[in-house]
């Protein structure tokens, strides 16, 4: 049977633009749907303006700190309009790249939703298509928790919207993305209260990394009520106020400007796409079934990125769509790994992360795992006169000396740890580590340095 195309991609994001790419360097005819802007949600409301908004976050401090070198005080205030208005720009002009790669690879882009009419039709808009392969690289979206007064809540899409900044703002969720942005709006200089149900922030992080930003997030002056087991946001003369119950008899209420955060978790973006004409089989959660080579149920019809929920991270989906095209289209066997991918929470201390926590080492190993960790004040701090922290942690099987996980909080991490993940990746033991000169005077010698 002839298709209009070899491969059909459903949602313009990292992982289905990085693997209609692919395929169309092995000469497959690829045509791509998105109702939206390209690049999905680390380009529009993810990753990139996020971590445009941190770096604004943190001038303040320096402008502090620059006066233990000998700078004069600086008398600045920040400008919210002008500072979102960038950001928003950056990312038009990202959407115009992402737009010449798909015009580059001769790939073409139909505007509009994607929807399965069997297991090798797809209409987008008034338009119907065939095609011999089809990728569901749809993403996830944000979820507001069935709370009372929930519709006075944002999300995480919508911050880069605001008009004018918040002056207070309540975020509920301990995850990544709230304890990000919690940070950040404080760095911002916005009065931020997070509100979590467990005893700390970052749930399934190593416990030492989740302390040790917990307790820096207090010292910066932001408020964490945790424990909480009863929401309740209503809409007041003052602004929105949000009363919160938990154990030990706890009843709290705070007041914010007009909004609050709802920062609780995403969901798999699977909802009308057709998928009950094919064999495509979900999840529970609404995610997408799929094997090692992200086929589904539908032997043609595979999946990518968040929408298959297995590590919703950029690089993630990208690496899944190339071994997917490699696979199909270039005649290269190859699956994803999912093991020791490093990861990064872009809050104040930044924090990285690859590799087994200390918990799930001892779990998978036993009582012979050991600990190495080293706190300390880097160099930078010393004349700035602040008594900021950095923690780094190794992870050791020791039966074999084979490095499991490594753990960092404080600046520069990601940085760090990207580098660090290359020798966990290769099986490196700590006697390597050991072997490995350090860079003097740097905080990442610590990794090498530690007894």
């Amino acid at each position: 049977m002839t298709y209009d195309f070899d491969l059909f991609v459903i949602g313009a994001g990292s992982g289905g633009i990085a693997t209609a790419r692919r395929a169309a360097e092995y000469g497959a005819k690829v045509g791509i749907a998105e109702f939206d802007r390209l690049g999905g949600t680390c380009v529009n409301r993810g990753c990139v303006p996020k971590k445009l908004m941190v770096y604004a976050s943190h001038f303040s401090e320096l402008f502090t700190d620059a006066q233990g070198y000998g700078w004069s005080s600086v008398e600045s205030s920040l400008n919210w309009e002008k500072m979102i208005t960038a950001v928003n720009n950056e990312v038009i002009r990202l959407n115009g790249i992402y737009q010449g790669m798909l015009d580059k690879s001769k790939v073409e882009l139909l505007q509009g939703h994607g929807k399965l009419v069997d297991a090798h039709t797809v209409i987008v808009g008034e338009r119907q298509i065939t095609a011999d392969k089809i990728l569901i690289a749809v993403g996830g979206y944000p979820v507001k928790p069935n709370i009372e007064g929930i519709e006075y809540a944002i999300t995480s899409d919508d911050i880069f919207n605001l008009k004018e900044q918040p002056k207070r703002i309540v975020i509920l969720g301990g995850g990544y993305i709230g304890t990000e942005f919690a940070c950040i709006l404080n760095g911002l200089g916005t009065e931020v209260t997070q509100i979590i149900r467990g005893e700390k922030i970052l749930r399934g992080f190593d416990q030492d990394l989740q302390t040790e930003i917990q307790q820096a997030m207090s010292n910066h002056g932001i408020k964490i009520i945790n424990k909480i087991q009863n929401i309740a946001i209503e809409k007041s003369a003052e602004g929105v106020k949000v009363t919160v119950s938990g154990a030990e008899g706890l009843e709290e209420t705070i007041i914010a400007d007009a909004v609050s955060l709802a920062a609780t978790g995403r969901k798999p973006n699977t909802q009308k796409l057709g998928l009950e004409n094919t064999k495509v089989q979900l999840h529970d959660d609404g995610s997408i079934i799929v094997d090692k080579y992200s086929c589904t149920d539908e032997e043609n019809i595979y999946a990518v990125g968040d929408c298959s929920n297995k590590i919703n991270l950029t690089p993630v989906a990208i690496n899944e769509g190339r071994a997917l095209a490699d696979t199909v289209f270039g005649g290269k066997s190859r699956t994803m790994s999912y093991e020791n991918i490093p990861t990064a929470i872009f809050t104040t201390p930044e924090a990285a992360t690859v590799g087994l926590t200390e918990a799930e080492a001892r779990e998978q190993y036993g009582e012979t795992v050991k600990i190495y960790r080293s706190r300390f004040r880097p160099m930078y701090y010393t004349l700035a006169g602040k008594d900021e922290k950095t923690m780094m942690k190794l992870v050791v099987d020791g039966n074999t000396d084979k490095v499991l996980g490594a753990h960092m909080v404080g600046t520069n991490a990601a940085e760090i740890i990207q580098g660090i993940a290359i020798a966990l990746k290769m099986g490196a033991t700590k006697a390597n580590f050991d072997a490995t000169v350090g860079i003097h005077p740097s905080s990442a010698e610590e990794f090498v340095t530690m007894r």
